[in-house]
């Protein structure tokens, strides 16, 4: 007998749950697969005898546990009975005989270790009072008012103070940014092939989500133009400048189209900038381009270190406010701490050397995968701190996972980044900045010979 779809007599109360449970149970013992389409809410109703309000709760208990997803104008499927599973890097602990290319970080050496050493030492001889003892957010924040706009200005942004809000770093302010420009059951349209973390976010803030086309610049004008058309489309999400997946770096010209396509359709843009100033000679934000409905966010963790966890937000004029307010009920306020440090970096040009740094390092890693590469084709932007490999028809994401693993070689799936069917851009993100350079010779070299060979069935499934 099969678990999936049950009989309604089979269903204990309360009966919703029970639902969700026997969806959940079919997909462990492989009765329902990821990517398995399932019965609209009516459909399902209709079979089951049960209230279209029952079915309907069942399907939003198993989206907010990431069992289930709905997409706008294609239905509602499996996405996985684990959670993890669409986790694109390895959790900790799962590292230490492993070449990591699954985590997106920058370079670190010893470098970074003296420098935040150096600063610490200093913040010790001579520590502002309010960084420890200031409990508003306006006071501890306004030393740092002007540093931010020196900052943002490297990065292509010119603002006033009034329009930044300091943030924890990107997710906290990707997660401001959300709550401020879309309200519950808004659509937000983003690259089908995008930020992992904005799919379980959108779905927590009760918003929709759908995926636009893409090509190897990013978001294509005519598809997000059609969406427009024939949707209510609240925000546009994007990474413009080689941060998505698979490594588009968007031009001027199609930054200026899509602009141009939010103006007439009033629709808020959020800019994710999270690498800041790396990549030499790209376009203008979008936010440079259209400041009064622009969300753009950077911070120093991707282009000086992990541990700065501080970054700055700024929003257009007329939502300022409202950012204020959200920020302060969800973080109250960024870490003093982290900000003074950035600040004092910025004056004394520490920030733009460990810059310079960063940008030689990655640089020389990806001058490194294209060696090792060869003629394998793969996209990549100046100085990412990932590289994007399409795979041929031979290879599967999980094959290939898999026998990458087997070697000593941990990539991300694309999968875990796709919005629409993974299976319109197969391929897998090699994070170039995780381990030593030497580790990273050895595990493109085992990257280039799988892109190389011809399959054999998946050694294991992870």
């Amino acid at each position: 007998m099969t678990i999936w779809p049950p009989r309604r007599k089979d269903l204990k109360r309360p009966v919703y749950h029970s639902l969700a449970e026997s969806l959940v149970k079919a997909i462990e013992l492989g009765e329902l697969r990821t990517g398995d389409r399932l019965p609209t809410h009516r459909q399902l109703a209709f079979q089951l005898g049960l209230s279209i309000q029952t079915i309907s709760r069942a399907y939003d208990e198993l989206i907010r546990r990431g069992v289930i997803a709905g997409e706008v104008g294609r239905g509602t499927f499996v996405r996985s009975g684990q959670i993890d599973a669409r986790t694109p890097f390895l959790p900790d602990g799962q590292t230490n005989t492993l070449v990591d290319c699954s985590i997106l970080k920058p370079v670190c050496d010893d470098i970074h270790m003296r420098h935040m050493q150096a600063a610490l030492a200093k913040l010790g001889e001579n520590l502002p009072a309010p960084t420890i003892f200031s409990f508003r957010p306006v006071t501890s924040m306004q030393p740092y008012r002007d540093t931010l706009v020196a900052w943002l200005a490297i990065c292509g942004i010119e603002t006033r103070p009034d329009a930044v809000i300091l943030t924890n770093g990107n997710t906290s302010a990707m997660t401001i940014a959300l709550m401020t420009a879309a309200n519950h059951g808004d659509l937000v349209v983003t690259e089908e092939v995008g930020h992992h973390t904005l799919k379980p976010l959108t779905r927590y803030l009760g918003l929709r989500l759908k995926g636009l086309e893409i090509d190897t610049e990013g978001i294509v004008p005519d598809d997000f133009k059609t969406v427009c058309a024939n949707n209510a489309v609240k925000v546009l999400y994007i990474m413009p400048s080689g941060l998505n997946p698979t490594a588009g770096m968007m031009s001027g010209q199609r930054r200026r189209a899509l602009c141009a396509i939010a103006r007439e359709n009033d629709v808020l843009i959020i800019e994710n900038d999270a690498w800041g100033p790396i990549q030499p000679g790209r376009p203008p934000p979008l936010a440079a381009m259209e400041p009064d409905r622009t969300f753009y966010f950077t911070s120093f963790t991707k282009c000086i270190m992990p541990g700065l966890r501080t970054g700055y937000l700024v929003v257009p004029e007329t939502m300022s406010s409202a950012v204020a307010n959200r920020h302060l009920v969800t973080n109250w306020m960024a870490t003093p701490m982290m900000a003074e440090i950035a600040s004092r970096w910025v004056e004394d040009g520490t920030a733009k050397a460990l810059l310079e740094w960063q940008m030689a390092a990655l640089g020389a890693r990806n001058a490194l995968a294209a060696k090792m590469l060869g003629d394998t084709p793969f996209r990549a932007s100046p100085n990412g701190l990932h590289i994007w490999l399409p795979l041929p028809r031979s290879w599967s994401e999980e094959a290939f996972v898999a026998h990458a693993r087997l070697h000593g070689v941990a990539v991300a799936p694309g999968s875990a980044f796709a919005l629409s069917d993974p299976a319109r851009h197969p391929g897998v993100r090699i994070c170039l900045g995780a381990s030593s350079i030497t580790a990273l010779e050895r595990g493109l070299d085992v990257i280039a010979g799988l892109a190389r060979a011809r399959p054999e069935p998946a050694p294991f499934t992870i």
